[in-house]
């Protein structure tokens, strides 16, 4: 059931003075995408009669339409705080639709709701719980990023060492008026690095959340003279930036599916399996960037075996179940949550989740067998450690991810044809770039030895 309906639109903007909403998107890679109306032109997008030229958009290519519609999710409709209070600026995200109204294949939106959608037949309802890092670095006198800074601060040190105190403050100030739920915000491991948690929500709308989140901090980052970054590692010799991805799941009424008293259910159990089955065809979606394999390597608390432990406080495992407590005291719990620990928030996180809830459902419907549990906590082990373990290991660069993506058949089944093949073409494009720069590394090492 909505939580907004059209009438409640139209009396928001008229008592709010907005003067603006955006009608907002994405393109398959995850980058925000909008078209903004002025508040005449409200009830023809209400009506799903607002349309944009699909052929324009990066990664639609020769599958879109000049023509397309986007459809407003009403109950997204919220309004920018960190826009002027004179005519506000508001949002709606939506879905997009070809010009004979269906649904379009490659909408990442509509991906993730397919999923959830056959989670939900099977009596499955998802929650997310991200939990997303970003630097804040300085920028130059021309204003452009640089990954410099000042401060020299690492977990949870308090200012004046953490000088991003009041940026970290400043941005959950507007987030809570958005609705979110913080629940804390700290500096990270590394200097200039940092992280703010909030609670879980449904899967769907989280995907929705995560663009905000990002939307968020990048803009009251630049208002502080800063610039916000998600790359995954824009530094060497430090901790890189990660999205770890909590799963919750329940029943229609509310029952914990993935927990059976103290211990992880065989539901449960069977979920991991199935991710870990098929988390490395997923690792192109999860970790897009060439970039992204800087950040997967030993020693910098990322994980990079295929592996899990019901353990909270084994970081080396891929999946780690973070403590539940005990079900006597489960009304101060908020349930068993299995933690993915690879993604980075560079991924498109509605291709991310349908990928991911869609390998544990596989291993739900197929009742596939968890591996043997990681009981060593591999952290600080090299790489040939941790080699002599025998356990797989994720891809190692974006071109042993592209080679297990293009051989996945689940992933493509997921994903469709059309998106899958887009995905492929784009990636291949952008090792072929990487492969062909000489970077600055080679020009140290060899130049003056060659």
């Amino acid at each position: 059931m909505s939580r907004l309906t059209k009438k409640d639109i139209f009396r928001i903007v008229e008592e709010e003075d907005v003067a603006f909403i955006r009608l907002q998107f994405c393109d398959i890679f995850g980058t925000p995408k909008n078209i903004a109306i002025t508040r005449s032109q409200l009830q023809s997008a209400l009506d799903n009669e607002c349309r944009f030229d699909g052929s324009a958009i990066d990664g639609f290519g020769k599958y879109a339409q000049s023509d397309m519609y986007l459809y407003p999710d009403i109950d997204s409709f919220d309004i920018y705080p960190w826009r002027p209070q004179s005519g506000k600026v508001a949002r709606m995200y939506c879905d997009i639709y070809t010009s004979d109204k269906k649904p379009y294949a490659s909408d990442s939106r509509y991906i993730l709701k397919k999923v959830l959608s056959e989670g939900k037949e099977m009596g499955y309802i998802f929650k997310a719980d991200p939990e997303l890092e970003f630097f804040l670095f300085d920028l130059d006198d021309e204003g452009q990023p640089t990954t410099n800074t000042h401060e020299n601060a690492g977990y949870f040190d308090l200012a004046p060492a953490d000088q991003g105190e009041n940026v970290r403050r400043d941005i959950i100030m507007n987030l809570e008026d958005m609705g979110f739920n913080i629940v804390s915000s700290h500096h990270e491991i590394s200097p200039a690095q940092h992280g703010i948690d909030f609670t879980e929500d449904d899967a769907a709308k989280m995907a929705d959340m995560i663009i905000t989140f990002k939307m968020a901090v990048k803009t009251i980052a630049k208002r502080h003279g800063l610039y916000a970054t998600f790359m995954p590692k824009p530094k060497e010799g430090v901790n890189g930036s990660g999205m770890h991805i909590n799963i919750l799941c329940e029943d229609k009424d509310g029952n914990d599916i993935f927990r059976d008293g103290d211990d992880l259910s065989e539901t449960a159990k069977q979920f991991i399996a199935g991710i870990l089955n098929h988390i490395k065809g997923m690792t192109l979606v999860t970790n897009p960037l060439v970039n992204s394999y800087k950040r997967l390597v030993p020693g910098y608390d990322a994980p990079v075996n295929v592996s899990w432990s019901s353990s909270s406080t084994n970081h080396s495992a891929l999946i780690r179940i973070p403590s539940m407590g005990s079900a006597s005291e489960s009304s101060n719990v908020k349930g068993a949550r299995i933690e993915l620990r690879n993604p980075d928030a560079a991924c498109n996180p509605y291709l991310a989740l349908a990928l991911i809830l869609a390998a544990g459902l596989d291993g739900i419907k197929k009742k596939m067998a968890t591996p043997e549990e990681l009981v060593e906590d591999l952290k600080g082990k090299t790489e040939d450690e941790i080699r002599d373990s025998k356990l797989d290991t994720l891809p190692k660069t974006l071109g042993e991810a592209i080679e297990a993506y293009k051989n996945d058949e689940f992933v493509k089944g997921v994903l469709g044809e059309q998106i899958f093949g887009q995905i492929l073409d784009a990636k291949h494009k952008e090792w072929k770039d990487f492969r062909t720069c000489v970077t600055q590394w080679e020009i140290r090492h060899y130049l003056g030895k060659q």
